[in-house]
Parts: structure tokens; sequence; C-alpha cells
């Protein structure tokens, strides 16, 4: 930066383009040498009342006598102002970091450092409860878009020195903030050292939402369509995770947290687990495993009976579905590939149109097209039936929603063409892919391969909280983890 204000300001108007929203508020100071000074701020990340009482008019009424331009910042930010957050830079990059933030810097003429005051005003959503995650018992709050209120979200919850928040900035372009969470006598330094790693290395120029650094932090080597990177909409839930070692990153702007290491476990665990009694959530727990299970395999062996093995069929249903699927038009593979297409148009449609608008889709899609195809024979109510229930069966684990719809249409197609042994070979080849997969070197299958007993403890069954509070296990330490240096604590 230059020792001159005017050199100053006209280098971040430059940088600023003349921006309709970069305002600059010019001062004489109460000196003997009428020192000038200037406010800068970004229109609308501010509040103007802040900035008016807080700052320019304690400037006004204080008399700097004969200082000079450094003096003059240091009895600013030492004695004029009472703000809470004042802090000291020396480069264009930070003072457009700051604006850009919320912050109203100041400038005075002599001196080639300034300073950022936190007088952030722009609206946000509050804090509501997430959509995604919902809970009948249990916390209502979910993360919302601004950074800070996010931290506090978590800080509130996990009252020690331990957790610690990292701020960082991705994006060449965006200047997004993020913050790393960890509990530094739980996370392994190697694990928390690759993910700072793989951020540095991220070289994208905007960064919107958390998604966009997904890809970053997946270990290299074997692909899936599972994802080692989780994402949650819930403070408690990520406090949870960060007891057993793992790493939260909050990305401003999105009201999501990405949890890494993840596992695929962890998929069929639910905030609502543990508030209720262990029967109950191991029933629960049970019902998500068939259900996925059902949304994945139904419609393909659906498809390889009817087409390949119609043997298989209880008699009294082999008779009403050949009778069904005699008198349409289609292939089943075709008809059942054909289905499942129209319903994920209409659940598109369903996300994407006006709330209004929404009851008309669903009138359309079981009236016009269920009912209609069905009675004028072009589709089989057997087959719209089993599409359904797949389709219902995949909103149970509805975090994998993508991998259960790719794979779905995989073995229809797989079953349609080769029947069972498609079915069979299929399923070994995805089994075999999601056992090679690792979350940042925690093998994504841990607790089932490798196999862990005393993990099996909050698996397919949940076990009390006099069992699973006796030992926090980390993920550091899960079998054939290759990050396992943290034994302390």
């Amino acid at each position: 930066m230059y020792n001159s204000l005017k050199e100053n300001l006209s280098s971040l108007k430059s940088a600023f383009a003349n921006s309709a929203d970069f305002t600059v508020r010019d001062m004489i100071l109460n000196s003997d040498n009428k020192t000038t000074s200037a406010v800068i701020t970004i229109e609308g990340m501010c509040s103007k009342e802040v900035i008016a009482l807080s700052i320019i008019n304690p400037i006004f009424d204080f008399d700097f006598k004969n200082a000079d331009g450094t003096q003059i910042l240091d009895e600013i930010r030492l004695s004029v102002l009472s703000a809470s957050e004042i802090v000291e830079f020396e480069s264009f990059d930070e003072a457009i970091m700051f604006l850009t933030s919320g912050f109203a810097v100041i400038a005075v003429d002599g001196c080639s450092k300034m300073l950022a005051i936190g007088v952030q005003g722009f609206s946000f959503r509050g804090v509501t409860e997430p959509e995604s995650e919902v809970v009948q018992r249990g916390s209502k709050e979910g993360f919302t878009e601004p950074l800070r209120i996010n931290m506090t979200l978590i800080r509130r919850r996990i009252k020690s020195p331990d957790l610690v928040f990292e701020t960082a900035t991705v994006g060449t372009t965006s200047k997004t903030q993020l913050c790393i969470c960890y509990l530094q006598n739980s996370v392994s330094k190697i694990i928390l050292d690759k993910i700072r790693k793989r951020l540095q290395s991220s070289d994208l120029e905007m960064v919107l939402a958390s998604g966009y650094l997904s890809e970053y932090l997946e270990d290299k080597g074997t692909k899936s369509i599972f994802s080692g990177v989780g994402i949650s909409e819930r403070p408690d839930t990520v406090c949870g995770k960060l007891m057993e070692g793992r790493v939260a990153i909050l990305v401003d702007g999105t009201p999501t947290a990405i949890i890494i290491p993840h596992i695929f476990v962890e998929e069929f665990q639910s905030v609502d687990d543990y508030s209720n009694r262990p029967y109950y959530a191991t029933f629960i727990r049970i019902l998500k495993y068939i259900s996925f299970f059902t949304a994945i395999f139904v419609p393909g062996i659906y498809t390889a009976f009817a087409q390949f093995h119609p043997e298989y069929f209880p008699k009294g249903l082999l008779l009403k579905a050949s009778t069904a699927l005699a008198d349409t038009p289609l292939p089943v593979a075709l008809e059942v590939l054909i289905i499942m297409f129209v319903y994920e148009i209409m659940r598109e449609a369903g996300l994407r149109i006006p709330k209004p608008l929404g009851h008309a889709v669903s009138i359309v899609g079981a009236l016009v097209i269920g009912e209609s195809a069905v009675n004028a024979g072009f589709i089989a109510s057997s087959t719209l039936m089993i599409v359904a229930v797949a389709a219902i069966s995949s909103y149970v684990t509805s975090s994998l929603y993508a991998p259960i719809t790719v794979l779905r249409f995989a073995f229809v197609a797989v079953g349609g063409i080769f029947g069972m042994w498609g079915i069979v070979l299929m399923s070994c080849f995805v089994l075999a892919n999601i056992c090679a997969k690792t979350s940042v070197g925690v093998p994504y299958m841990s607790s089932l391969a490798p196999f862990s007993v005393r993990r099996m403890r909050d698996v397919f069954v949940r076990a009390d909280w006099k069992r699973l509070s006796r030992h926090t296990i980390r993920v550091q330490k899960f079998a054939q983890t290759k990050e396992s240096d943290s034994d302390e604590g």
C-alpha cells in the first residue's frame, strides 16, 4: 500500500472498477495538520447505523492534535473505537477480502496501513429446522448461510478449548471463506494435514457451495458412485462426528457442513437413533437397510424373473403377472426403464416448479400417467407397483438417493439382458468397488469390511448408552486405516 490516501483510494476504486456499491466517506480529522481520512465500505454489506455511531462520530469527536498518519491510525485502533473486532493490515488483497466480507475499512493519509472494523449488517436467513434431516426428538436447529453463525452453533454444543476453528480462503475469484473444525485431542494429525493440502490444491475460480470441494477431498484411486465425503445440515450431527476424530468443513454461504472421513454405515444412522430407546432405534435402522436393498434390487430382480426366470414366481402371482405382462406391447425391461425414467422426470419437475403447482404434478403423475397407462394396456399394473415401491424405499435413505437411482437403472438393464446371473455379477462388482474405496485412508466399508465386533454395537443394532459411552472409537483407529497416528487422549 501507499502512504498517500489518494493513491490508495484510486487503487481500490480501480480494483472495483468504480462499482456502484463501492462507497467512500471522506473525512477531515480534528488535528493540527487537518489530516484527511476515509471510511470505505461495500453498500449493503455493512450496517449504516453502526458505522455512524461506532466509527464516524467517535473519530470526528476525538482531537488528534499534531499526530501524523501512523500515530492517528494507532490512536483510532487503541483509543477511539470501541468495536470488538478491529484488524490492522497492509495489503490491497486483504482490503478487498475485508470489504467484500462486510467490514468497514479505515484509511488515513500518511499511513500505509489500514484498519478493518467488524460492522457486518447484511441480510441472512435465520436459524431454522433443516428440511432434509428432520428429527422427531432433539434439536430443531440447522446450519444457515453465514459462516460465523454456523461456527457459533457448534461452539454452543462443545464448550471445550479442544475445539479448534481454522479459517481459509478458496476460489481465486469468489474468495470464499471456509472453516476447518476439529477437536485437537481427538483428530489424526495425518488426516488433518491431508485435508489441508487438498483444500489448498483446489484450483477453482468460484466456490458457491460445499459440493464444489467434495471431489478434491475424495481419495484418488478407485472410482465409485458412493461418496467418501459426508454432508450434514445439523450442528448436533457434526458435533457427534467431531468426537470420533472427524474433521468438519464449513463453507461461507452454504447451510451444510462437510464431514470427512465418512463411511458407508453412517448413511443409515440419524440423530433420532440416539434419542429413542435402543430396541426401536434398532428396528428403524434395520428398516433402512431393507429399504436400501429394496430400492436397488427389486426392480432388477423383477425384470430378471419376468423375462428369464418366471418359475421363481409363486403360482398365483405368476398367473396374474403373466396375464398383465402379456397384454402390454413392450418388453419387461424396457417397460420398467420407461416408468422409472418418467418418475424421475416428475420428481425433478416437482422440485423445480413453484410450490402452488406441485399438486398439479402429483395429479398428472398419479391419475393421467399412472392409472390411464395401466387402463390403456400400455404398462402392467404389477410393473407400476414394483417401481413405486422401489421409488418410495429410496427416500428412506435420502442421502443415498443419487447412487440408489443410478444402481437401480443399471440393475434393471443388466437383469433384462443377462437375467439373474447378470444381477449377481453386477452385485459382486459393486461390492468389490465400495470395499476398495477409502475416505482419507479410512476404509469406506469400515465395521463391515474389515469386520469389527466392537463397532457392530452401532451398525445394524444400536446398543444402549451405557455401552456406547464406555469408549469412543476414533475413526483413525478403524482396522486397516492408514492414517492412524493419533493415540492421544
